[in-house]
């Protein structure tokens, strides 16, 4: 897939060290991978051929020293300070830091607890963004779109019991989970509106795998028996 240059984009990359649920989550071993879900992350984001520079930002000194290691000139380095790396701090103050450290240009937002979000899935979405920007959308966020039983503390929210009880789940009505794994958006937009959205995102629809966001410790274990079972979910190529 031949890129040009309106396709290109910047990543933020943000890794914190302290993780409460997981410890060294970024950097523990994964599978056969020494750094773990950071070394498989980076792999992927250097062989996108859309991304043009990584903006990594953590506090963790064993995540700034490996991505040194790599002596890639793709990658920016930041050392983030400890008050932007605590639990104290908003998500509307990360994103602000987003924006002091990409200020122009399309803003690619992702995570290394979405190992299996390949390279060839960032490239097929960066050009899915600029596709449905031209038509009207400002934004994109990766999305999981799921049929079954939902509910408030009350009543169901997708569907309609006094219609049926109990409709088939391909007839309720699909709720799209914000799975995380990918959002894109102009600095613009983080400047103007503190957000790494718009006001009209393009729900960029991905399967559970491919959306799999590792939080907690069971998500980790599965995960890493999966990526053992099928070393192919993380994509192609020769690893670091």
């Amino acid at each position: 897939m031949k890129m040009n240059n309106k396709e290109k984009i910047s990543v933020f990359l943000p890794c914190r060290k302290g993780s409460q649920r997981i410890l060294n989550k970024n950097t523990r071993t994964f599978g056969n991978f020494d750094f773990g879900l950071l070394q498989i992350k980076l792999h992927q984001l250097l062989n996108a051929q859309s991304v043009d520079t990584i903006y990594l930002s953590s506090n963790d000194e064993v995540v700034l020293d490996f991505a040194k290691s790599l002596k890639n000139k793709k990658i920016f380095i930041h050392k983030r300070s400890e008050y932007l790396s605590s639990n104290e701090i908003i998500l509307d103050e990360l994103i602000n830091h987003a924006y002091e450290l990409i200020q122009e240009g399309e803003i690619l937002w992702t995570h290394t607890t979405s190992p299996f979000f390949t390279a060839k899935d960032y490239d097929e979405a960066i050009a899915a963004y600029f596709a449905n920007k031209d038509k009207g959308c400002d934004s994109l966020m990766s999305v999981t779109a799921l049929h079954g039983f939902f509910w408030n503390k009350h009543n169901p929210i997708n569907y309609d019991r006094s219609i049926k009880k109990w409709p088939s789940t391909q007839d309720t009505e699909i709720i799209y989970e914000i799975n995380s794994a990918i959002f894109i958006a102009n600095a613009e937009i983080y400047k103007n509106k503190n957000d790494r959205i718009g006001d009209r995102p393009y729900f960029y629809e991905i399967d559970k795998i491919k959306g799999m966001d590792i939080d907690y410790k069971e998500d980790f274990t599965m995960a890493e028996y999966m990526l053992l079972s099928n070393k192919n979910l993380i994509g192609g190529g020769a690893f670091n």
